[in-house]
């Protein structure tokens, strides 16, 4: 049977997100079979080299590596930054969240994510809120705030987070300074190149990390920890991190931008189903209320970002 034929010229594209967000979603439940076995550090060195030498090997292969020597010095800095922040940073904070922290639980928090990184770029680039999207962030926000505080907002206030919240919240400071560090410097840049660069000196900073802070003895645990973690250290790097990008990259260049980002909502109910099932983890009501609540958000803000380039576009027709 013929994909394109049967579901259209751009079915294939929309199955490689379906299972980008897959791949995204199990990475929850995986990085916590990892963080029970490996030092964090030592575990998203290891992953990061794995994944840079496949992002390597197809950078070279697209025929990327030759304007990696035109780069100014501006831009190699740019990338240095970008890997402090969104590969040594927020790997760092995510494995070492996931000691203490149930792998469903945390893939709900990260629904902060475009919550802050909207609410920064009005205030850094004086992009536009309107309505609909002020409606999305809150009701994610809200969301997100009712499954740290496991139902309790007031927790909040006095000081009721724990370390694992506190880590999984670092991702999101780190992942939200990526991106609009991303916007900021790393313009015209292509996403390979950029994503091969900053997990090949994300994988330096990590390793040499570990070996100021675990010592020795923490790459000699991971790599004495068995063949369950391996699995899963493995698939983060080669299933969520190199074939995962590849897929999505795959998408934004056949659907735009705007399509391929909402896959990513599918994320963390993803990650949560994963988790219940392979790793036996409850869902509690709290968890269930706020996590459909951050979800619906999501969703709402997305809507509300297409809804002026629609009417642009109806316009500009007219």
């Amino acid at each position: 049977m013929n994909l394109q034929n049967t579901f259209g010229p751009q079915a294939a594209s929309h199955l490689r997100l379906i299972g980008m967000a897959l791949l995204w979603g199990a990475s929850w439940p995986s990085g916590r079979i990892v963080a029970q076995h490996m030092p964090p550090l030592a575990a998203s060195g290891l992953r990061f080299v794995l994944a840079a030498v496949v992002l390597l090997v197809w950078l070279y292969a697209a025929g990327g590596m030759g304007g990696l020597r035109q780069w100014p010095p501006k831009r190699w800095l740019g990338m240095v930054a970008a890997a402090a922040t969104g590969v040594f940073g927020y790997a760092a904070c995510f494995l070492s969240g996931l000691q203490y922290l149930p792998a469903s639980k945390a893939a709900l928090v990260i629904t902060l994510n475009p919550v802050l990184t909207l609410l920064l770029a009005a205030w850094i680039f004086r992009e536009r809120i309107n309505r609909t999207i002020a409606l999305g962030m809150a009701l994610a926000a809200l969301g997100a705030v009712l499954v740290i505080s496991h139902g309790d907002p007031a927790q909040l206030l006095a000081g009721g987070l724990g370390q694992g919240e506190l880590l999984i919240l670092g991702c999101v400071a780190c992942w939200v300074s990526y991106t609009l560090l991303g916007r900021a410097i790393l313009a015209g840049v292509d996403a390979l190149s950029t994503t091969a660069v900053t997990a090949t000196i994300g994988a330096v900073m990590l390793l040499a990390a570990s070996l100021v802070a675990e010592g020795p003895q923490g790459m000699a645990q991971a790599f004495n920890a068995g063949l369950p973690a391996w699995g899963a250290l493995l698939f983060l790097a080669w299933g969520s991190t190199a074939l995962a990008y590849a897929w999505y990259f795959d998408g934004v260049k056949a659907l735009g931008a705007g399509a391929a980002s909402g896959y990513i909502t599918l994320v963390p109910v993803i990650g949560v189903a994963c988790s219940a099932l392979w790793l036996g983890e409850q869902i509690d009501a709290s968890m269930l209320a706020g996590g459909a609540m951050a979800i619906a958000g999501t969703v709402v803000m997305n809507w509300g970002r297409r809804t002026p380039r629609a009417v642009a576009a109806a316009a500009a027709a007219r």
